[in-house]
C-alpha cells in the first residue's frame, strides 16, 4: 500500500482540510482493515445528531491512533469547526505531538435525490465558506432544485472538495441502479466499507463489500470506508 504522507502540506496554498489531491491519494490506499483504527470518513457529534462532543472525539482520534478523518456531521460544519479549534489549541501545548497527530479534512452529510430514491452524500475536503455550499449548512436537509444529486455534487466539486455516496446498500434502489447512476453525474467515490450490520467489534461486512468493490471498480470510483459514529465511540456505529 502506498504510504501518504499526512503531516507536511502539500504545494498548494489550500489549508490542509481542504487537501483534496491528499484526500484523493488517501482514498486509492483504503482497504478492508484500514477502518476504524486507521482511517474514518464518516462519524456524527452532538452538532447533528451524534452524541458525541466535537472535543471528546478528537481525544478518541488521537487515542485510537487514527492517521486520517473527517467529522460528517449532517448539514454542519459546526463540529468540524470546534475540533480545530481543540486541535490547534492541542498542537500549542503539545508541539512535539504535531508529526503524530491525524489528519482532520473537511466532512459533511448531505441528505439529497437520486433515481427518485432519498440518498446521503458525503462531502469531503471543501471550502465551507464558498458560496456553494450555503444551501447544505443550515443544518436541515435541502428541499427542491437543490436537494438533487447532479445539485449536491456539483456543489461540492465546485467547492474544491471530493463526493461520496453513502453506505450505497441501505436504500430502497438496488447499489446497481445508485452507483450507476451517481458515476455519471460525476461522483467521486462510494464508502465501500461499511459495518450494516453494526457488529462489535467493527467488521465490514463481506456481501456488500464485495458488490461495491465489483461496482466501484465497474465505474472507476474511489473507495472510503467509515464507521458512521452515532454513539459514543469512534470503533462502533451506536
Amino acid at each position: 500500500m502506498a504510504v501518504v504522507n499526512l503531516v507536511e502540506d502539500s504545494v498548494s496554498s489550500k489549508p490542509t482540510a481542504q487537501d483534496a489531491l491528499v484526500l484523493r491519494g488517501v482514498f486509492e490506499t483504503i482497504h478492508a482493515e484500514s477502518c476504524p483504527t486507521s482511517f474514518n470518513f464518516h462519524m456524527h457529534t452532538v452538532c447533528s445528531d451524534g452524541q458525541l462532543q466535537p472535543e471528546k472525539l478528537m481525544e478518541q482520534a488521537i487515542a485510537i491512533g487514527l492517521q486520517g478523518f473527517a467529522i460528517t456531521d449532517h448539514h454542519t460544519v459546526d463540529g468540524y469547526k470546534r475540533a480545530q479549534v481543540w486541535l490547534a489549541n492541542y498542537i500549542q501545548a503539545n508541539p512535539d505531538r504535531v508529526s503524530t497527530l491525524p489528519h482532520l479534512w473537511t466532512g459533511i452529510e448531505v441528505t439529497s435525490r437520486l433515481l427518485e430514491t432519498e440518498v446521503h452524500i458525503l462531502g469531503y475536503a471543501f471550502d465551507f465558506n464558498h458560496l456553494v455550499m450555503e444551501p447544505y449548512l443550515q443544518k436541515h436537509a435541502p428541499q427542491g432544485a437543490i436537494a438533487s444529486a447532479a445539485q449536491v455534487i456539483a456543489s461540492i466539486h465546485t467547492a474544491g472538495g471530493l463526493a461520496v455516496l453513502a453506505h450505497p446498500c441501505r436504500y430502497r434502489r438496488s447499489p446497481d441502479d445508485l452507483i450507476a447512476a451517481a458515476a455519471t453525474l460525476g461522483i467521486s467515490g462510494v464508502e465501500t466499507y461499511y459495518a450494516y450490520d453494526n457488529p462489535s467489534p467493527w467488521r465490514t461486512s463481506l456481501r456488500q463489500t464485495e458488490q461495491v468493490q465489483r461496482l466501484s471498480s465497474t465505474h472507476g470510483l474511489l473507495n472510503t470506508c467509515g464507521s458512521d459514529t452515532h454513539g459514543l465511540s469512534l470503533l462502533q456505529r451506536l
